[in-house]
Parts: structure tokens; C-alpha cells; sequence
């Protein structure tokens, strides 16, 4: 149908990272965007938290301030993009745009998401190997990265496992990197990731 708005119902978002609310609709002729609000339901109260209009982008909520968009140059686009989700940006998420035709008549179409914010505990890790691999002549620039997902920020530690059970922390940054290895530089290493 003209003018109608499509998005998704449902988004599970992660603590502390961001996600995009989808809703987009297909440019008409005759038809020109007036307003486009985003609104937020949550505990039985609705308000508005950002506002498209004539005179610009307003972000009418102050705990959404720098952490709310919209794309600014693509018609038909009003997907919300919301960053640093924290728990109470849980609720109900509704797109309301409004074209004035050429007749001068408004038309008004709304959508609603629900955004679930949920706290993701970090993954086991994964050690993925520089392009050399774990096999390489000495001298040859190597590296390795531990790569976990999760709610972030996750930070990551090297270890080096010694003969006899004692390990040797190495460094807190994902990527473990030896600019020229030498042969004592072989062995076990392992990573830990951690977030809160």
C-alpha cells in the first residue's frame, strides 16, 4: 500500500552496544514528509524522545542526548539508531510519520517495535592466528587475537603457560603480536576475556 511503514516487531538489543530500530517506507510523489517522531512506551507512559521536522533534529529526552540518530540524507529512511543501550531503554518504540499530499491533506502512519535490552555474558574466546599461521620462521612478524562476544566493553589477557602449571601474563590488549620471534618464543599461550 502507499505510503506504508515497514520495520520489525521485535529487537533484543545488548547492554552497552547499540541497534538500529528499522522503519523505512517507499518515497510517493505528491507526497512530502512533514513531521517524523519516535516515541517511547514504557511503565504506562508514552513520550516522545525524538522529532524530525522544518526546523531540524530534536532529541527530546535528555537521557537519549548523543546517543540517538536518524540517517540524515536518505528519503523514505527513519530507522533510529540508538547507542549505549542501557536497561531502561526497554519498552515499546513507535515510528509515526506524516505527509502532506498535494491537496494539502496529512497523512499519518505508525509502526511499533518492542526493544528488549538484555545483558549478554561474554563467549569462550577464540584464538585466531595472524595470515602465517601458528607455524613460522623465526623473525617472521606473528600474531595472535582473542575474539569473544558479549555485552561490552570485554577486555581481554594474554597468558604464557610454562612447564610446572605456573602462567605468565603477557598483555590486556586482544591482539598478542612478536615483531621478530625467536625460537624461545615457542610454546602455550592462552586468553581470557571478561566482561562485567
Amino acid at each position: 500500500a502507499l505510503l506504508d511503514l515497514s520495520g520489525v516487531h521485535q529487537v533484543n538489543g545488548t547492554w552497552m552496544a547499540s541497534t538500529t530500530l528499522p522503519c523505512t517506507y517507499t518515497p510517493s510523489e505528491g507526497f512530502t514528509q512533514q513531521t517524523l517522531v519516535w516515541s517511547l512506551e514504557r511503565d504506562h507512559s508514552t513520550s516522545a524522545i525524538f522529532r524530525r521536522d522544518d526546523s531540524g533534529d530534536h532529541v527530546l529526552l535528555s537521557r537519549f542526548r548523543g546517543r540517538v540518530s536518524i540517517p540524515k540524507h536518505s528519503p523514505g529512511d527513519a530507522t533510529l539508531l540508538i547507542e549505549n543501550l542501557e536497561i531502561p531503554d526497554s519498552g515499546h518504540y513507535t515510528c509515526t510519520v506524516s505527509w502532506r499530499s498535494k491537496d494539502n491533506s496529512l497523512v499519518t502512519k505508525e509502526m511499533t517495535t518492542m526493544v528488549k535490552v538484555v545483558k549478554v555474558p561474554v563467549t569462550k574466546p577464540i584464538i585466531r592466528a595472524g595470515e602465517l599461521g601458528l607455524t613460522v620462521l623465526a623473525g617472521a612478524r606473528i600474531s595472535l587475537t582473542c575474539v569473544a562476544s558479549g555485552s561490552p566493553p570485554i577486555s581481554y589477557r594474554w597468558f604464557r603457560s610454562t612447564p610446572g602449571g605456573s602462567a605468565q601474563l603477557l598483555g590486556s590488549q586482544a591482539e598478542l603480536a612478536w615483531d621478530s620471534p625467536q625460537p624461545s618464543d615457542a610454546g602455550q599461550y592462552y586468553c581470557e576475556a571478561e566482561n562485567r
